[in-house]
């Protein structure tokens, strides 16, 4: 873990469909807002839109720990079986608004002829502006990461098997 690394949590789960019917860019930037809201009662919002360089955008609303967060996922590794997502997040606190780099990772990989493994891989680290919010409140980065690593690790195991069962429906047609 580097100094500024505030969580790293991978989590699996089964889908039960072929590899060639799964698609994650297209499930990630097709996602209807109740199948988003149906991952955890932590999403409430889901959306998308371009960057401003004209890559795809999942903007997505959710509240980890008490504090809502804004996650614009800009897409940049988009294969059918890979999707990487950047975000610079922005986190509404108490005592005001910050943001922290969110990274994430979705991938499959083959079992069998009719299942696959999905891997949703979270990494979130501090943004300068982030250390000098903690900073001027007096707060350590690592007091900060003690409490934040429960919570996000928490929600990512959480929502990882109800992702899964969406993509599964996404790859059905259901």
């Amino acid at each position: 873990m580097n100094d500024h690394e505030i969580v790293d949590s991978s989590f699996s789960a089964i889908i039960n469909a072929p590899l060639d019917k799964i698609d994650l860019p297209k499930w990630a930037f097709t996602l209807p807002e109740h199948e988003y809201q149906g991952a955890s009662p932590a999403h409430v919002a889901a959306g998308f839109t371009t960057a401003p360089d004209g890559k795809r955008m999942s903007i997505n609303v959710e509240v980890i720990g008490g504090s809502p967060m804004v996650q614009h996922y800009v897409e940049t590794l988009g294969e059918k079986h890979h999707l990487v997502l950047e975000s610079v997040s922005d986190v509404f606190t108490p005592t005001g608004r910050t943001t922290i780099h969110v990274l994430w990772e979705l991938s499959v990989k083959a079992l069998d002829d009719g299942r696959v493994e999905f891997t949703n891989h979270v990494r979130s680290r501090a943004t300068e502006e982030h250390l000098a919010f903690l900073d001027r409140q007096g707060i350590p980065f690592e007091v900060f990461r003690a409490q934040r690593q429960p919570m996000s690790i928490a929600h990512n195991q959480g929502e990882t098997p109800l992702f899964a069962a969406s993509i599964e429906r996404a790859a059905l047609g259901n």
